[in-house]
C-alpha cells in the first residue's frame, strides 16, 4: 500500500543530510537524558521525574536493575525523537492520524508510529 500524500509530503520535506539534529545524542545516564531533555521537552521533566523514582522504587523491590534500564531505554527513545526533527515530524503526522477516518490513513499512521519508534531505539540501543 502507498502511504498517504501527507505523510509522503512529509517524508521529502524532511529528507536531510545525517546530524541536522536539535542536539547530540546524550550520554545513556539519568543526568545525560535529563539534561538533554531539558533542551528538547522541557514540559516533560516532572514527567520523567516521576517515572524514574517509579522505575528505582521496583528495581529495589524487585532487586533487579531492569526497571532502571527500562526507563533509560524509554527515555533515550523519546529523547532520540525529539532531537531530531526528521522523526519528530514522521511521529506527530502518525499521532495525527490514528484515528482518521479512512481506515487506509490510520493505518499507514500506525505502521509509521511502529517504524519511528523502532528507529530511534534502535539508535539508542547499546
Amino acid at each position: 500500500m502507498n502511504a498517504p500524500a501527507g505523510l509522503r509530503a512529509v517524508r521529502r520535506l524532511l529528507r536531510r543530510p545525517q546530524g541536522d539534529e536539535v542536539i547530540p545524542r546524550p550520554e545513556l545516564t539519568p543526568d545525560a537524558l535529563r539534561e538533554a531533555l531539558a533542551v528538547v521537552a522541557p514540559g516533560r521533566l516532572d514527567e520523567m521525574q516521576a517515572r524514574k523514582d517509579e522505575a528505582f522504587a521496583k528495581a529495589v523491590e524487585w532487586q533487579s536493575l531492569s526497571p532502571v534500564r527500562s526507563w533509560v531505554l524509554i527515555w533515550a527513545k523519546e529523547i532520540e525523537i525529539a532531537r531530531r526533527p526528521d522523526l519528530s515530524a514522521r511521529y506527530a503526522w502518525a499521532q495525527d492520524h490514528l484515528e482518521h477516518e479512512d481506515p487506509a490513513v490510520a493505518w499507514e499512521a500506525l505502521r509509521e508510529l511502529s517504524a519511528v519508534l523502532a528507529e530511534a531505539l534502535e539508535a539508542v540501543r547499546v
